[in-house]
């Protein structure tokens, strides 16, 4: 029972993950198209998109919050695993705690992030304070804030999963023997 809970939760929290990273892409190519229609209307015919600035603030920080669940999904958060990958060699049971008490670590700042987050996206939801200038563009802050919230959520259930089950899901991507690449 407890496992089959764990793959449905598992299950869920990857294609919440996959699904935000290819919302997260999407948000790139609107990115690159609009920096694009910017630099071809300004150079062309004078005429800049306005608010092309807070556009690409308010995208950073969306690309980045919408990609960082799959990143931690598939172990590609910034980190140095060559003390774990020489002592998993040898002793791979105390690598694998080594990473669990990492994951967990990484499961506790990302709960820390949800719960400072979380009082600011009502504030900012109650309030529709917005960013930008006025008559200009502006954009209010609460979808950044809910962004941010469920990005750090997510996460966290990610390295819970990964703490819970007392191994990584996905497997580093080694080249195989021989390969000249």
């Amino acid at each position: 029972m407890y496992q089959s809970v764990l793959s449905v939760v598992s299950r869920l929290a990857n294609g919440i993950a996959i699904s935000a990273n290819a919302v997260g892409t999407l948000v790139v190519l609107v990115l690159v198209a609009i920096v694009n229609y910017d630099a071809i209307m300004r150079n062309l015919f004078n005429a800049p998109f306005l608010g092309a600035v807070e556009v690409v603030q308010f995208s950073m920080v969306l690309i980045v919050f919408l990609q960082l669940p799959d990143v931690c999904r598939v172990n590609r958060l910034t980190r140095s695993d060559g003390f774990l990958t020489v002592l998993g060699g040898k002793y791979p049971q105390t690598a694998t705690r080594i990473r669990q008490v990492i994951n967990f670590i990484s499961g506790v700042f990302m709960t820390l992030i949800a719960v400072a987050i979380f009082p600011e996206f009502l504030k900012m939801y109650e309030t529709q304070d917005f960013f930008g200038v006025p008559g200009v563009f502006t954009a209010p802050w609460w979808p950044i804030k809910l962004t941010i919230f469920a990005s750090a959520v997510l996460c966290a259930v990610i390295f819970a999963l990964k703490v819970l089950k007392g191994r990584e899901d996905i497997a580093p991507v080694r080249l195989p023997e021989g390969d000249d690449a």
